[in-house]
């Protein structure tokens, strides 16, 4: 039942917006109701809801806080809008991978760790003598808590000669200590080690340990004089005649300079290159569970507080239920000796489960309390969010989310809509992005933006109850809620081999036999926490890379401590037959391009090689001696010396967070004025790289290799974007659709496996359409794609499905139905079956 438009309590009234694309918008959305905004990618909508509503919440908040706090606060940018009229404060629920620390999990997040701590303090059965210990001895990250062998993070790293001198039949001059840097510094120590008389022409092997030890071990770091390139006797006459040295060099044991690069660095690659050296095995101490003895002697239900931490949230509620309700026999044996923990063991009980029971509502009972938030998908950790809002019991709030159907089977995605059915209940607005059609029909109220992507979009086409868009011609989003737009299916094909796998385990996956077929579109379903990712992205890609003895890094793309990321291998499995018939794998992922603005799509596409070829090739640059390198923004002879490139400056300003601004010396064009004064069809390196991929296209017309490129990144549906757009600007799914359109501008030769984990994520129906046209196009070129896919318009075109399922996680992890679309449907078991069966 919808409501009128005088049914709404209030209005939010927005003013001259221009964020982004934003066309000067004006806009009245109500509160109290949940509001969505709708339209293509890249239409304008998160320019809308996030850069102009959350950002000027958050601005109006940030106000009233002091200079000093504000600092802490990650802040957007003030919004460019002319005003704003009965904003209630806002919180912000983004799609965002999980915080790099592998310290972070779903306890920290939604705070059931600190209950549980607080549980096991004031009503764990204590070993007779052991005095009571305070709740934070139960955290690993506390003085306190943490285990005294390996400092909480339960294992134990050592650096042995093993590892510093992985080959010793080599000699110290031909790098046997690999753990030396390899450039000058290593060079440096081993001019050290002929100075003070070391043989480093000799096997390693065959120098007395007691050197070895020395070089490798030694705490001592002396002061020598150096002459490089002469040998010991020939130094030991130069200092003995007072020859002056090239310099004076100080020693460092190879481990101290593996600990301390360790600890030091600030290099993200320096760290994971020295980690390499350090041997991890579980703790002897606390096997693995990161805390002191007498916290892991108390215990409850059972269990210690590392074991139940393990346990998934469904299986903990069941634990739980008896003493919440008082039901418990531990409880009834305690009532007369201390019943004042039997009261403390209630109430915490209560409140756990209460908090609990929101997110096993949303689905996410296969997660445990321990599960660290680097290895959680950007949808579960929203979800996770949204549960910790739920129980918040906040209202007057504005919540603004980001597409949180993300990663969501259909069955998810109701339990998604009762859960913001609660917080609308509790007196919130509710205002999301969203582009899955069952959500957008639960909407008190539609904002459809658009008509087209970035220069094209910006205007509101509609904003009203959802009925009225049916009547708005230019709405591309209003076909697919109401005209039930079907083009016509085509022919299934059938698989031309299969590829076998057997005795597949990892996560909740045991001893799978499973068949993927070759030469068509195939789609893996299931619930969330199923088991599908783990199948298809990890356990799949894994051994097809091994036997095509590919090195691929399918690691969580987290920047956390290389020591405390823990390895999931696949514990076993194998490909039986199949593999005659793939000669590539491509793994198209949703990880950055780049991690630095300097990465952009031109870049990454290898469009930008041809660009600047063309501008080399003008009269005026061949008569300025200029090269194709004269045009990129990474050499120094042609990009701004102030910026060196990066087009913006950072802005240092004491108590506030650093900005960044457009650097004055070029006005944010990269380039020093010389190289802009060589132009292409009138138009400057700088005014390229600031078209669109759709002007881009136009404009390079007469130069094939370019004008193709462009092309087929503007079919899988990215017209929008600029060709100098900055990889760190670009959204997961972005980022996954230019690796796409990379790769179908390669040559096709066939045979290639291609591997896709939910690409249609962020994307409007329309742009799915295209997205498939794209992914066909591959299938009929000989290859095989192979899709983990939630969106059932994109499962009900497949060749295709596996069901993985019932349920998630220990639930999870079976082959419930395989078959071609028609087949699923008629499964009673299969989950999918139901939704899928609407759009065949």
């Amino acid at each position: 039942m919808t409501k009128a438009n005088n049914d709404f309590s209030g209005f939010v009234r927005v003013r001259g917006a221009r964020e982004h694309n934003l066309k000067n918008v004006n806009l009245e959305i109500p509160r109290n109701a949940l509001v969505v905004f709708t339209g293509i990618s890249g239409s304008g909508k998160s320019s809308l809801a996030f850069g102009t509503l959350y950002a000027e919440a958050q601005r109006r908040y940030l106000e009233s806080v002091s200079p000093y706090a504000r600092r802490l606060f990650n802040q957007m940018a003030i919004p460019e809008v002319d005003e704003i009229e009965g904003l209630p404060p806002a919180v912000a629920l983004q799609q965002q991978r999980g915080a790099a620390s592998t310290r972070s999990s779903v306890g920290s997040v939604t705070t059931l760790s600190n209950l549980l701590r607080m549980l096991y303090s004031r009503a764990g059965n204590y070993p007779p003598g052991q005095d009571i210990i305070y709740a934070e001895s139960f955290s690993p990250n506390t003085p306190e808590g943490a285990c005294t062998e390996c400092h909480g993070l339960g294992r134990v790293y050592e650096i042995t000669e093993k590892t510093m001198v992985p080959d010793d039949t080599l000699t110290i001059r031909e790098k046997a200590i690999a753990a030396w840097p390899s450039a000058w510094q290593g060079q440096n120590q081993r001019d050290i080690l002929t100075t003070m008389g070391y043989d480093i022409d000799i096997p390693w092997k065959d120098l007395p340990k007691k050197e070895r030890d020395w070089i490798l071990f030694t705490e001592e770091q002396p002061v020598v004089p150096v002459y490089s390139g002469y040998t010991h006797e020939e130094i030991l006459r130069f200092i003995k005649n007072k020859r002056q040295p090239d310099y004076m060099g100080t020693f460092t044991g190879a481990k101290r300079y593996v600990r301390h690069t360790f600890a030091n660095t600030q290099s993200a690659l320096m760290k994971k290159r020295v980690s390499q050296y350090m041997v991890s095995s579980e703790c002897p101490l606390c096997h693995g569970k990161r805390l002191r003895q007498e916290s892991l002697s108390v215990r409850f239900a059972g269990y210690d507080i590392a074991e139940i931490s393990e346990l998934p949230l469904d299986k903990l509620a069941a634990i739980f239920a008896p003493y919440a309700s008082g039901e418990a026999k531990e409880l009834k044996q305690l009532s007369a000796k201390s019943p004042e923990k039997v009261v403390v063991a209630q109430r915490i009980t209560e409140d756990f489960l209460s908090r609990l029971q929101v997110m096993l509502d949303l689905g996410l009972g296969y997660l445990s309390i321990e599960r660290s938030t680097p290895t959680l998908s950007p949808g579960e950790l929203q979800r996770l969010r949204l549960a910790t809002q739920v129980r918040s019991n906040l209202f007057g709030v504005v919540y603004v989310l980001d597409e949180p159907s993300a990663g969501l089977h259909p069955a998810d995605t109701e339990a998604l809509l009762r859960a913001l059915d609660k917080l609308k209940a509790a007196g919130n607005s509710l205002f999301v992005v969203e582009h899955e059609i069952e959500v957008i029909r639960h909407a008190d109220w539609i904002v459809d933006v658009g008509p087209k992507a970035g220069e094209h979009g910006g205007h509101v086409l509609y904003s009203g109850v959802p009925e009225g868009l049916k009547n708005v011609a230019d709405s591309i989003t209003r076909h697919y809620i109401y005209q039930e737009q079907r083009h016509a299916k085509q022919e299934t094909r059938e698989p031309k081999e299969w590829l076998r796998l057997e005795g597949v385990s990892r996560n909740n996956l045991k001893d799978l036999k499973i068949s993927f077929p070759l030469g068509v579109l195939t789609s893996v379903t299931g619930v969330s926490g199923s088991g599908k990712s783990s199948l298809v992205s990890q356990v799949l890609v894994e051994l097809v890379a091994e036997h095509l003895g590919l090195q691929l890094d399918i690691s969580a793309d987290t920047e956390a401590d290389p020591l405390e990321q823990s390895e999931v291998i696949t514990t076993a499995g194998r490909i039986t037959s199949g593999m005659k018939a793939i000669k590539r794998l491509v793994v198209v992922d949703q990880k950055p391009i780049g991690r630095t603005p300097r990465s952009n799509l031109a870049t990454y596409t290898g469009l930008f090689d041809h660009v600047r070829k063309l501008f080399a090739a003008t009269p005026i640059a061949k008569s300025r001696k200029y090269d194709a390198g004269r045009f990129s923004f990474n050499v120094a002879k042609g990009r701004c010396p102030h910026c060196e490139g990066e087009g913006m400056v950072m802005v240092e300003l004491l108590f506030l967070p650093s900005v960044y601004t457009p650097c004055p010396t070029c006005g944010g064009t990269r380039y020093n004025p010389k190289t802009l004064e060589v132009k292409y069809k009138d138009k400057n390196i700088a005014e390229v790289l600031g078209m669109t991929v759709d002007e881009g296209a136009a404009f390079f017309d007469e130069e094939p290799a370019i004008s193709r490129a462009l092309e087929v990144v503007r079919e899988v549906g990215l017209g929008y974007l600029r060709l100098g757009q900055p990889a760190t600007e670009l959204s997961g799914g972005e980022a996954q659709r230019i690796k796409l359109a990379t790769e179908l501008q390669r040559t096709q030769h066939g045979q290639t496996l291609y591997i896709l984990d939910e690409p249609t994520t962020g994307l409007h129906p329309s742009d799915v359409e295209r997205l498939l046209l794209q992914l066909n196009r591959l299938v009929d070129a000989g290859n095989t794609v192979i899709l983990v896919e939630h969106d059932m318009d994109v499962v009900a075109e497949s060749d295709w499905v596996i069901d993985i399922g019932p349920g998630a996680g220990e639930d999870g992890g079976q082959v419930v139905a395989e078959g071609k679309p028609a087949d699923i449907v008629k499964n009673k078991i299969s989950r999918t079956a139901a939704y899928l069966s609407k759009h065949l």
